[in-house]
């Protein structure tokens, strides 16, 4: 069998050919947002993602305004953080932070008897309450949780929350509670989830700003 090798750059572009081949119509979805779960379905290899990636209405439009304003990133995990494109981020001013390793929260968390991932959500509303935030959860329900009793309460107006912690417990209820705010959001509905679909959706927003050639 013949080895030839293929360069990253090629790799991505027929595996982009092949998922807008076996994708099919979206007709539910605008181009923008098929554009973000074609990203969701490469990083994934996974097309239930064509069901259960849900937005609501305009996010896609409105979170960009924001990524050009500089927006600051906030995950759950330095997985996610990892995967998010800092050349992107570095040519639009915009920042991604994650919070939970932060020595603060740990004492927080502990002090309080909560978890880090809410304790780290606290500290992101207050830290950057003055900047736009884009929350990317692909791990923690409870701080996608705690988000929503912040938005619901007023003390935080994100510009964006991507909801997509995966697992079993309190995974559907938080996401579910998310698509009943009036906050733009993105959630992969169900069990599915996890900090590499978190970073996909936060780097195809990127690079529909960002010029990678």
């Amino acid at each position: 069998m013949d080895k030839k090798l293929i360069l990253p750059a090629d790799i991505e572009r027929r595996s982009m050919e092949i998922i807008e081949l076996e994708l099919g119509p979206t007709p539910r979805l605008t181009q923008s947002e098929r554009t973000v779960l074609k990203r969701v379905i490469h990083a994934t290899a996974d097309f239930d993602y064509r069901i259960n990636l849900v937005f609501s209405e305009n996010a896609v439009e409105k979170v960009l305004d924001a990524l050009k304003s500089g927006a600051v990133i906030v995950t759950d995990t330095n997985m996610a953080l990892s995967g998010i494109s800092k050349p992107a981020l570095a040519e639009l001013g915009c920042e991604a932070k994650c919070l939970m390793a932060d020595p603060e929260i740990v004492s927080t968390a502990r002090a309080e008897g909560t978890t880090r991932a809410v304790a780290a959500m606290d500290m992101a509303a207050e830290k950057y309450a003055d900047k736009k935030l884009i929350f990317a959860i692909g791990n923690a329900p409870t701080a996608l949780l705690r988000l929503c009793e912040l938005t619901m309460s007023g003390r935080l107006a994100p510009a964006l929350i991507i909801g997509a912690p995966v697992g079993f417990v309190n995974v559907i209820q938080s996401k579910e509670r998310l698509t009943r705010l009036q906050t733009p959001h993105i959630a992969a509905m169900g069990r599915k989830g996890g900090s590499t679909v978190a970073a996909a959706i936060c780097n195809s927003l990127l690079y529909m700003l960002y010029d990678r050639n």
